[in-house]
């Protein structure tokens, strides 16, 4: 109860299932676009709990609904509240879209190279190179025994990277708990929208830490859910301390954490296909470790980085600038919504914000 959406579509007919009602504001008296805010509102989602009826489900008979009450400014003054909020989400909606551009050409860009081996195949087969001379003279012109270029190596994911998993300190002592360490489950994971591990939910202790055997892990490190459900990815910002559901990868010698990301999300399925369980299926680290990996060569692994680093950087820039944005419009919101902070008081916060 209390979820809102607006529909913004011009194209698209809708439906309504049970449990949902349609609201439109009256013509130049309710703006649909405040009217959204207004009810997503602290003090609105309040006074809604407050009308709610029900044991098992809490729900609002479309009777009581209409008796809800609400305040509002003027009609001009709505719009302009729309208006600024509205602009906060279209950012924070241009920042994933960008994303999720970004992270396919990551992706794309990898499996190129290191799945296809594309430009290796292009030079054998005589196609006109379509990367940079410097690159493309990078890769070899044929493939060896193998099937994989010359001069590349088979490796193992174990042998490339330090693979650890975590635990949950006792949940029953608090000394372990409040502190100011990150600990992460794979539920942080799970809300993501980007492969960008920027906070976490719950803060262990020094003393909790020192129940975890793989301790605190350096920023950089890649985080793969071993379990219910396997395969959520991201790469911490943050130094973190992680729980039993995680495979750990810390990146030390030639393979970077953007690389080893990458890698995973290409092998997924044959993640899946090395873990095992009754109740859940899970991948334990014995199982992870012998995954194979295909080498390059330095000078391909430096120029894959040189490309792809700085488009994960990008990622994480606009993650980080989303969630300024996303602070801010929580922050005003209540604000604007009570009349104690003006549009034009507003609009100064947000550009001394972002």
């Amino acid at each position: 109860m209390g979820e809102v959406i607006q529909l913004d579509s011009e194209t698209v007919q809708y439906a309504l299932g049970q449990r949902i009602v349609c609201m439109r504001g009256k013509e130049k008296k309710l703006d649909n676009t405040f009217l959204r805010y207004l009810l997503t509102s602290p003090r609105q989602q309040a006074i809604l709990a407050s009308y709610a009826t029900g044991t098992t489900v809490l729900g609002i008979s479309q009777k009581a609904l209409r008796s809800v009450p609400i305040s509002y400014p003027n009609f001009s003054e709505q719009r302009r509240i729309g208006e600024l909020l509205g602009a906060l989400d279209d950012k924070i909606e241009l920042n994933r879209q960008m994303n999720e551009t970004l992270e396919a050409m990551a992706r794309a860009m990898f499996k190129d190279w290191f799945v296809d081996f594309g430009p290796t195949r292009a030079k054998m087969e005589g196609r006109a190179p379509y990367l940079t001379a410097e690159i493309w003279s990078l890769f070899p012109d044929s493939l060896d025994a193998d099937g994989k270029p010359d001069g590349w190596v088979n490796s193992t994911i174990g042998q490339e990277v330090d693979v650890v998993g975590g635990s949950t300190p006792s949940t029953k002592e608090a000394a372990f708990w409040g502190g100011d360490i990150a600990w992460t489950t794979p539920k942080d994971l799970s809300s993501l929208s980007n492969p960008v591990l920027l906070g976490t939910a719950r803060q262990i202790t020094e003393t909790g830490l020192a129940q975890i055997g793989s301790g605190l892990l350096p920023v950089g490190t890649v985080l793969l859910s071993s379990r219910a459900p396997i395969g959520y990815l991201a790469i911490a910002q943050i130094p973190v301390a992680v729980n039993q559901g995680f495979i750990a990868m810390v990146c030390k010698e030639r393979l970077s954490n953007v690389f080893v990301w990458l890698w995973t999300q290409a092998n997924m399925d044959t993640v899946h296909q090395n873990a095992n369980g009754s109740t859940f299926q899970e991948i334990s680290k014995a199982n992870f470790r012998p995954i194979g990996v295909t080498v390059a060569t330095p000078e391909v692994l430096r120029a894959f980085d040189e490309v792809a680093m700085p488009i994960f950087e990008r990622i994480v820039a606009n993650e980080k600038e989303s969630r300024t944005l996303a602070a801010t419009r929580e922050l005003l919101l209540p604000k604007l919504m009570s009349g104690e902070v003006r549009v034009k008081d507003a609009e100064r916060h947000i550009r001394e914000a972002t």
